[in-house]
């Protein structure tokens, strides 16, 4: 039996899919369902996807789609999961290039303040700063979000200044001796 070309190559995006969903929802249950929706809507709706553009880029728009008008009627309701199984090691690394002479006796906490930065952004911000870490260019990112490059480009400056702010906070509070030496980033 022939194997399906476009089932392949959209089958090959499940992690990217699955990492990202779990950072939109903040839980495994409602990631998985939501990569599952994703792909039983790319699945029924792929007579509408042209071949030889970018695959990636329209499941993705699918799945921050989907988020958008299924998963934000949840918002209102308490969060009750954790992200306790959330692979940190992508954190984890980038703190480590960033600051290797680090303080800190515990990166794990250091790794977890960085998270819980990431999950109180508003959600406009937080889904924008997701796609970006992805490797979506800014026109990518507009298309999938149905937004001009230019709120896309505003929305990524805002949300890196907010976690700017949040981690110098948590790096001075912790007693990190560069935050101590420095003003706190402007609004």
């Amino acid at each position: 039996m022939a194997t399906d070309p476009f089932e392949s190559e959209a089958l090959s995006f499940l992690d990217a899919l699955y990492r990202t969903a779990l950072r939109m929802t903040r839980s495994e249950a409602e990631a998985e369902d939501l990569v599952q929706e994703t792909y039983i809507r790319a699945f029924r709706f792929r007579a509408q996807f042209t071949p030889g553009t970018n695959l990636k880029a329209w499941l993705f728009r699918i799945l921050t789609n989907t988020f958008i008008n299924e998963y934000r009627r949840k918002a209102a309701r308490p969060d009750t999961t954790e992200l306790d199984d959330v692979d940190e090691s992508i954190l984890y690394r980038h703190m480590r290039e960033v600051s290797p002479g680090s303080s800190s006796p515990d990166p794990e906490a250091e790794v977890s303040e960085v998270k819980e930065a990431l999950e109180a952004l508003p959600e406009k911000f937080r889904t924008t700063l997701l796609l970006d870490v992805e490797g979506f260019s800014y026109k990518e990112i507009a298309e999938m979000l149905e937004i001009p490059i230019g709120t896309v480009m505003s929305r990524l400056h805002r949300g890196r200044k907010i976690l700017q702010r949040r981690l110098y906070d948590v790096a001075r509070d912790r007693g990190i001796v560069a935050a101590r030496a420095m003003p706190r980033p402007a609004d």
